[in-house]
């Protein structure tokens, strides 16, 4: 019994590592039928038809329904699909237990994507670096100048290193494809209904609160493998724990200001400020001391 689950888990592990070079080689696949495309369509069918004033119940417990069903929806169908490829051939599931946590995965893609923001910067092309930068980010990117785009795309490739490879990658070593799943419909019900505007500041409040949880442990991570890494590319890894550990200790809301904090200090610079989401004005904490003024190189 013992040897059986410690073969399984060897199983688990090593097709892990396979999705994760997988991704590192060939990225995220942009295609019509992707997982996270897919959750994408119906939350936002969902949410049409839940965050309206026809219905007359409040926004948060309606908001929350959509969570519940999400949530539901992914988890059945990654189970019910890897269940099926079992029953069919041990090969098929474990091919698909390995292509699943790939498409979890955002390992290359993210670093693809801010690698276009950074060469647009790099030729001149302002217009072209905001519209990169609009791929990768939530807030507003029409009126950034440089220095605001350069920040943006540090902040965003520190918090994805969290939401987009640690913490898919977290949750499958606990629980497989299912459990990665079910972590990625939550971040990706926080990305599309999780902002402050009028229209979601109640009504995405659950998913946003939720996806805030499911990041505390995965962003302490992130921080620490930030800092660690400093070592092995020459940065500052003393300031970057300083930084980081600033922020580990503190609740769910700072979860994406750890990683931050901990990239700032490695690049000896300073992130955080007011961004624009919808045109509101949300303020974040000045992190990292501005030892350097803010570069395109900084991206890189």
């Amino acid at each position: 019994m013992g040897r059986s689950v410690l073969f399984r888990i060897r199983i688990m592990m090593f097709g892990i590592i396979i999705a994760y070079i997988l991704d590192f080689i060939f990225g995220d696949p942009q295609w019509y039928w992707h997982p996270v495309r897919v959750i994408g369509r119906i939350i936002n069918k969902l949410e049409m038809k839940l965050n309206t004033d026809k219905i007359r119940v409040n926004k948060i417990f309606s908001g929350t329904v959509l969570v519940i069903l999400v949530i539901c929806l992914t988890v059945f169908s990654v189970w019910l699909t890897l269940k099926l490829a079992k029953l069919i051939h041990p090969f098929l599931y474990h091919a698909l237990f390995v292509l699943l946590i790939y498409f979890a995965l955002s390992i290359r893609s993210l670093g693809e994507e801010a690698k276009k923001v950074y060469l647009a910067l790099k030729n001149n092309n302002l217009q072209e670096a905001r519209n990169g930068l609009s791929m990768l980010v939530g807030r507003d990117t029409d009126k950034l100048n440089e220095p605001q785009i350069i920040r943006a795309s540090v902040e965003t490739v520190a918090e994805s290193i969290m939401d987009g490879i640690i913490a898919p990658l977290f949750y499958a070593f606990i629980g497989g494809p299912v459990l990665a799943w079910a972590y990625k419909a939550i971040n990706t019900l926080d990305s599309m209904v999780g902002y402050r505007s009028e229209r979601f500041i109640r009504f995405g409040k659950p998913a946003a609160k939720l996806d805030g949880i499911v990041n505390f442990i995965p962003a302490k991570i992130a921080s620490l493998l930030i800092s660690a890494s400093c070592f092995f590319y020459g940065k500052d890894w003393f300031n970057s724990i300083k930084w980081g550990l600033k922020y580990f200790f503190m609740g769910q809301e700072f979860n994406s200001i750890a990683t931050e904090a901990a990239m700032a200090g490695a690049l000896k610079i300073q992130l955080g400020g007011i961004n624009y989401y919808k045109t509101i004005p949300i303020p974040k904490p000045l992190v990292g001391n501005s030892f350097y003024p803010l570069d395109k190189e900084h991206i890189i």
